[in-house]
């Protein structure tokens, strides 16, 4: 009699709850006749034998709760079963001796014996090769001591593409690879999070013709307002402090022919709306053209991004590292809105604020989105300010 002890079923699981048994004592087992159906904490799996014979306990009721390593089903195994075994469990199946009697390799180092059967590191590994038709002898497997993981199976499953196959390609060098690097920097360190608000951008399209300038341009000019009054969001993470910023220098993302790139206007609470609302133009123009230098695309502090342009509404938008927050303006659409108790047609476009949560709480994030969309809602007020 030989004890079957749970394995480990993928993803470093620690244990696994008996959902229902597929055998009784007493039933004649098969190799890879599913025995037992468990619960992970990631997914239900039918758990097969990896030996044939009789079975002759099982250990454990439904709901029982076992941990990898300890003893599933006892099974009085068949003579010569281990040697018709084609996908065996780490640490069962195929005996030593059936492996000495296969012939040997003559590429082998020597004293390295080659076992019959690739070891296959859990059951879910086993069903993804079963359920893809996958000759799992057919492998190369990449895991320790010699076994098969679940990489090797999806790479059987998903060929690597042929360079006869492939597409043109693009590197990422020079301005695609500058942004391709902060992009990825801004996921890895940066905490962010996201709040979004629907506003009524009729008056701010009116305020936009009346002053004759672009959308970017005055929305930049309601955040440097909103960053005076949460100075939190104008700041910078070094070890472990925040520090506030005093100049406000600004960004705005700009699609190029080259990429993505950010055009910043230094010490934007300087300028009125007009004078910054052309300074962002010639940069964005500019960095389009391809003459932007480097210095106007270095020390941003925070950045603006309008994606109307591209038909969404909403973007979480990435983080321009090493800032810590960056708002964006959707598209503006004809939509139904309540004015004064009545239903009425009005230019309605979305706010969306991603900040970095080491910076500041939901309070000052939100004060400040709030800020912004009041702004655009009034804009005459807002500028009857400055």
């Amino acid at each position: 009699m030989t004890d079957f002890l749970l394995p480990d079923l993928g993803e470093g699981l620690t244990d696994a709850e008996i959902v229902t048994w597929l055998v009784k004592v007493g039933d004649t087992v098969a190799v890879d006749q599913p025995v037992v159906e468990v619960e992970t904490a990631k997914a239900a799996v039918e758990v097969p034998a990896p030996f044939a014979g009789t079975v002759a306990a099982l250990h454990g009721e439904p709901g029982d709760r076992l941990k990898v390593g300890a003893p599933l089903i006892s099974i009085t195994p068949a003579e010569a079963a281990a040697e018709d075994s084609g996908q065996v469990l780490v640490g069962y199946g195929t005996s030593t001796s059936a492996r000495r009697r296969r012939p040997a390799n003559p590429l082998q180092e020597p004293g390295v014996v080659t076992p019959a059967n690739p070891p296959v590191i859990s059951p879910l590994v086993r069903k993804l090769a079963r359920d893809h038709h996958i000759d799992l002898r057919s492998l190369r497997p990449t895991g320790a001591h010699a076994t098969i993981t679940r990489h090797d199976v999806e790479a059987a499953i998903t060929p690597t593409t042929t360079a006869a196959e492939a597409g043109p390609r693009i590197a990422l060098t020079g301005v695609r690879g500058v942004a391709a690097e902060k992009l990825s920097r801004s996921r890895r360190e940066i905490p962010e999070a996201t709040v979004w608000v629907d506003v009524d951008a009729t008056g701010f399209l009116a305020a936009r013709e009346a002053l004759d300038v672009s959308v970017v341009g005055l929305l930049a000019r309601f955040c440097v307002l909103g960053l005076q009054k949460f100075p939190e969001l104008n700041s910078r993470i070094e070890s472990d402090a925040v520090v506030l910023l005093d100049a406000i220098h600004l960004g705005a993302a700009a699609q190029t022919p080259n990429g993505l790139v950010v055009p910043v206007v230094h010490d934007a609470q300087r300028l009125t709306t007009r004078e910054l609302a052309a300074a962002l133009a010639e940069k964005i123009e500019a960095a389009r053209t391809g003459t932007i230098t480097p210095a106007d695309m270095t020390g941003g502090t925070f950045t603006v991004n309008n994606y109307g342009p591209f038909g969404v509404d909403g973007s979480a938008a990435i983080i321009n590292h090493p800032e810590v927050a960056i708002l964006g303006i959707g598209r503006i659409v004809d939509r139904p809105w309540v004015v004064d108790g009545e239903l009425v047609v009005r230019k309605v476009t979305q706010l969306t604020l991603a900040f970095d949560h080491r910076a500041c709480d939901g309070a000052v994030a939100g004060g400040f989105l709030r800020y912004v969309a009041d702004c655009v809602e009034q804009p005459i007020t807002a500028l009857g300010d400055l």
